[in-house]
C-alpha cells in the first residue's frame, strides 16, 4: 500500500494530496464532474495511484467517491482545494509580473512552492505585490528598468 507523506501545514496533506485536491476543483469547473480517469489523464498518472489517493482523501472526508462513480468535494476539501489555487495564483503573478519569469518556468515553480509556503507567507507576498504595483512600478519605464535589472 502506498503511503502519503504528511508536512506540516493548516491541512496536514501532502503536496501530492493537495494536487489531487486542486485537480478535482479544476475538473469541475471544466467539466461539472470528475471521475477517476479524468483525475490520472490530468495528472499523468496511472487510474490506480489516483484510486489509493481518492480513497485515502475520501477517508479523511476531503472527497465522496463511489466505486466506479465521480469524485466530488466535501466541503473541507472544496475550501482546501481553493486555498492551493489561491496560492498558485498568488505565486505565479509574483513570478511572472514581477520578477518577470518566463510563463512556462512560472508555472511550474509556482505548482513547487504552492506546497511549502503557509498563507501568513502568501498573504504578505501578495500585499508585498500590490505595494510594489501600486506605489512604485505605475509607469511603464519603471517595469522595463526593473526587467533590465533583476536579468542582469
Amino acid at each position: 500500500m502506498i503511503k502519503f507523506r504528511r508536512r506540516e501545514s493548516l491541512n496536514n496533506l501532502s503536496a501530492s494530496l493537495e494536487n489531487y485536491l486542486e485537480t478535482i476543483a479544476v475538473l469541475k469547473r471544466k467539466k461539472v464532474s470528475a471521475r477517476i480517469g479524468d483525475i490520472a489523464k490530468y495528472l499523468n498518472v496511472k487510474s490506480s495511484s489516483v484510486n489509493v489517493a481518492i480513497n485515502f482523501l475520501a477517508e479523511n472526508k476531503l472527497v465522496i467517491h463511489e466505486k466506479y462513480g465521480y469524485v466530488d468535494l466535501t466541503d473541507k476539501g472544496e475550501k482546501i482545494a481553493l486555498e492551493v489555487q489561491r496560492k498558485h495564483e498568488i505565486v505565479y503573478r509574483f513570478l511572472n509580473t514581477l520578477l518577470f519569469i518566463d510563463s512556462k518556468v512560472a508555472e511550474r515553480e509556482a505548482c513547487e512552492i504552492e506546497h511549502l509556503v503557509g498563507m501568513e507567507t502568501i498573504h504578505r507576498l501578495e500585499r508585498l505585490y500590490s505595494l510594489l504595483k501600486k506605489y512604485f512600478l505605475i509607469e511603464y519605464e519603471h517595469m522595463i528598468n526593473l526587467k533590465e535589472y533583476l536579468e542582469k
